[in-house]
């Protein structure tokens, strides 16, 4: 997947596409780097480190929460909420708005469907499970 490198009309193109703001596409557009790179080191739970492929949208909705609790802490469904993202469904419009306006690419096999029901929001971003996998990712540095 390749960043547009004009910028010209992006984000009135964005815009209209959505009630999501700037942040939230560039904040999932770079989340697939993000999931991809975690997904590629050789610790990774699925074995296969050093290979480049491609994400589902169950993935990518998994490393986004990730990132986001990364990035956001505890402020991490917050954030989300002010960029109305509100469930996985909403990572699925942002990418296939991306895909659209030729930021991100899509295989045959791709489907907005693949966002939704991933997770409930309430339940990945718990304040009580954040915490506890705040206080356990400090512990590990």
């Amino acid at each position: 997947m390749s960043v547009l490198t004009t910028k010209t009309n992006l984000h009135e193109t964005l815009r209209a596409a959505g009630p999501y703001p700037l942040e939230a596409y560039l904040f999932v557009e770079a989340g697939l780097s993000w999931t991809v790179d975690r997904m590629q080191q050789p610790d990774s739970l699925d074995g296969l480190g050093g290979f480049d492929r491609h994400l589902t949208g169950q993935e990518l909705c998994m490393g986004l929460r990730d990132m986001a609790i990364s990035r956001f802490g505890l402020l991490a469904p917050t954030v989300l909420k002010v960029w109305n993202i509100h469930r996985t469904e909403d990572f699925g419009t942002i990418v296939f708005n991306l895909v659209d306006v030729g930021i991100l690419r899509r295989e045959a096999d791709d489907h907005v469907e693949d966002f939704h029901g991933v997770y409930d929001f309430r339940e990945a971003f718990d304040p009580r499970d954040l915490a506890t996998h705040i206080g356990s990712a400090q512990q590990g540095n």
